[in-house]
């Protein structure tokens, strides 16, 4: 395309897609100085390009220190998109089968800026069970579904991760080297078990959901409880046996690839 093309440019437009994508890379929010500093631009039409954005609810505006940062609604568009939203529409049939067979829930979790955000969740068929609600956002390094998700990324994006974290609530400080040997040792095993690090007697399943490029694009997660009355369910094993499976399943369906198959 030649330079006749700037002839078609729309400024406005270019300056708030400016924004969304300096703010995406600041999880911590930035304040309307910030954002002019950075772009260049006066704070005056700053200030009409953030309030645009705020009232479409692409940002939000923290009342406490005045920072404007990324909402969810550019993830949640994103759903509706193709093959993402293919992925989550027909998994979730396949989930709720899935719990039929296992007698567990499950839920599925995806990263947006650096939040761990629940796409997808299914009840165990049962008369009680635990699940987590379309939309929560989680831990990353003290649930299943953020360790299983960073365990299964370049190294580099593992930095960029955490730093861009927000700390869900009832999330601990992060110990680096901690987790550096938890996502060390969830690779060697293809998932994560692990006793819920949120609530007694749950024990997390997470197995990662595989893109074209090998990385993982979401987490298929069980929050197995285990029954001690006389109704007979598949065991802790078998669980994780029936979620695996499922998590290939959609693997495959998203067009993925695994790169730690058969990896011990």
């Amino acid at each position: 395309m030649d330079d006749s093309s700037d002839k078609y440019r729309a400024p406005a437009l270019e300056k708030g897609l400016d924004i969304i994508e300096l703010l995406a890379d600041h999880g911590e929010g930035l304040t309307q100085k910030d954002v002019a500093q950075a772009l260049d631009r006066s704070p005056n039409e700053i200030y009409r390009m953030l309030s645009t954005l705020v009232r479409r609810g692409y940002v939000v505006r923290s009342m406490a220190d005045d920072r404007f940062s990324l909402s969810l609604k550019m993830f949640s568009i994103s759903q509706r998109h193709p093959p993402i939203g293919r992925v989550i529409e027909a998994a979730l049939p396949m989930m709720r089968a899935t719990t039929r067979k296992a007698w567990q829930s499950c839920h599925m979790g995806m990263e947006s800026n650096g939040d761990i955000v629940i796409v997808a969740a299914a009840d165990s068929p049962g008369n009680w069970g635990l699940a987590l609600k379309t939309g929560t956002v989680v831990g990353l390094w003290n649930t299943g579904t953020g360790r299983a998700l960073a365990a299964f990324r370049p190294v580099d994006e593992v930095d960029d991760l955490i730093a861009q974290h927000r700390r869900a609530a009832g999330e601990p400080e992060l110990d680096r080297a901690a987790f550096d040997a938890d996502l060390a040792r969830i690779r060697k095993a293809g998932f994560e078990l692990m006793p819920s690090a949120t609530a007694v007697g749950v024990t997390n399943i997470a197995f990662p959901i595989f893109s074209p490029s090998g990385r993982a694009a979401a987490v298929l997660s069980c929050p197995y409880l285990e029954r001690v009355d006389d109704l007979v369910v598949p065991s802790l094993d078998e669980v994780a046996d029936i979620y695996r499976n499922l998590a290939s399943e959609l693997t495959a369906l998203y067009g993925g690839t695994n790169p730690y198959q058969g990896a011990k």
